[in-house]
C-alpha cells in the first residue's frame, strides 16, 4: 500500500470515473487503474463497483476512502512542516469564495497578493457556502471566504472584516425621504431579495424577522445578482439591501438612493475558513493578512451589529 495508491483511490471516489480521475491526477488511465487494482488485490476487497455508471463506492470502500483521506492529509502535513520551517510560501492553493463576496473582494486583493507571493499558484473557485463546507471537508479546497458564524466542528473561522448592510431606496419609496433608516423600518413585503441559497438573503431575512414587520415577499426573484435587484428598485418594484462594498462601484445617480442605518449598523461577518487540520496554514495566513490590510481602509464603519447568516 502506498500514498500514491491512496491518492488515486481518492481521485476515483471524487470523480466517479477512472478516466477523469487519471486526468486530474496527471497520469494515464491504465496506470491509475492498475494501481487501484493492485491495492484492491492486496486488501482482497473491492473498493469500487465498476458495473455501475457512474462508478459506485462499495460499503467497505467508503470506510477505506474515509481512512485514506486521513492518511493523505497527514502525509501532506510533512511537507507543510518543512515549508513552514523554511519560511516558504508557495505551491498550489485552492481558495473558494461565496458569490456575494467574490465580485467586490477579489479585484481588491488579488493583484496585491500575487505580486507579494509570486510562488503561490492561487486557484479561485466561486461556490455557495454549502459547497465550500463540503469541499473543505473532502480536501478539494484549502480555504474559503464566507459569511460567518457557521459553527461547524471541523472548520476554523478567522474574521477578515465586518461589512455593513446599506439600504438602496428610491425617492418615491415610503422611506425615500429618510436621512437614515432603522431595522424597525424594514418590511419584508417590499424588500427585494436574492434567490435561495445565498447567505446574504438569509441575513436579510434574519434582519427583517427582527423588525417584526410585514409577512411575506410580494414576489421572489430567481437571481443571484445585486445589479438586477438595483435595476428593479429603479423601476419602482420596492427597495433592497446591499453589502457596503457593493455600493462603492455605483454611479453618482444610484448613490443618491443609498440609505445608511442608524448605529449600530447591521453587518455581516466575512471570514476566511479552513479545516482544523490547518494544512497550508502559512498561505492561509498570508491571504488573511493581505485582505485585512486592504479592506480595513475601505470600510470605515466601527459600530456594527453582526447579523447571522442562519435564518432563525
Amino acid at each position: 500500500m502506498t500514498i500514491t495508491q491512496l491518492q488515486y483511490v481518492l481521485a476515483v471516489a471524487a470523480h466517479q470515473n477512472f478516466t477523469l480521475a487519471a486526468e486530474k491526477s496527471f497520469v494515464t488511465q491504465p496506470t491509475l487503474s492498475m494501481q487501484v487494482q493492485k491495492l484492491e488485490d492486496e486488501l482482497d476487497i473491492l473498493i469500487f463497483d465498476r458495473s455501475k455508471k457512474p462508478i459506485a463506492i462499495t460499503e467497505v470502500g467508503k470506510k477505506i476512502v474515509a481512512q485514506a483521506k486521513n492518511i493523505v492529509n497527514e502525509a501532506n502535513r510533512i511537507k507543510d512542516i518543512v515549508d513552514q520551517e523554511k519560511g516558504f510560501i508557495g505551491g498550489e492553493f485552492v481558495l473558494g469564495i461565496i458569490p456575494t463576496v467574490m465580485p467586490t473582494l477579489l479585484p481588491m486583493f488579488l493583484d496585491t497578493f500575487i505580486k507579494k507571493y509570486p510562488k503561490v499558484n492561487l486557484i479561485i473557485k466561486e461556490q455557495n457556502t454549502d459547497d465550500l463546507i463540503r469541499n473543505i471537508q473532502d480536501g478539494h479546497i484549502d480555504a474559503a471566504i464566507a459569511v460567518t458564524p457557521l459553527e461547524i466542528e471541523f472548520i476554523k473561522e478567522r474574521p477578515l472584516y465586518y461589512e455593513p448592510f446599506v439600504g438602496y431606496i428610491p425617492k418615491n419609496h415610503r422611506l425615500g425621504n429618510n436621512t437614515k433608516i432603522d431595522v424597525s423600518d424594514l418590511d419584508i413585503s417590499d424588500v427585494l431579495l436574492l434567490q435561495d441559497g445565498h447567505c446574504f438573503r438569509d441575513g436579510v431575512l434574519n434582519l427583517c424577522n427582527a423588525s417584526k414587520t410585514g409577512n411575506v415577499e410580494k414576489f421572489r426573484i430567481q437571481s443571484g445578482s445585486f445589479e438586477t435587484l438595483v435595476n428593479l428598485v429603479n423601476e419602482g418594484m420596492g427597495m433592497t439591501l446591499l453589502p457596503y462594498l457593493n455600493t462603492l462601484g455605483l454611479n453618482d445617480n444610484k448613490k443618491e438612493n443609498l440609505k445608511y442605518f442608524n448605529t449600530p449598523s447591521p453587518a455581516r461577518e466575512v471570514s476566511i475558513i479552513y479545516h482544523k487540520s490547518e494544512l497550508k496554514i502559512q498561505i492561509t495566513e498570508a491571504i488573511k493578512e493581505v485582505i485585512s490590510s486592504i479592506v480595513r481602509g475601505a470600510i470605515a464603519f466601527q459600530d456594527v451589529k453582526i447579523i447571522s447568516p442562519i435564518v432563525k
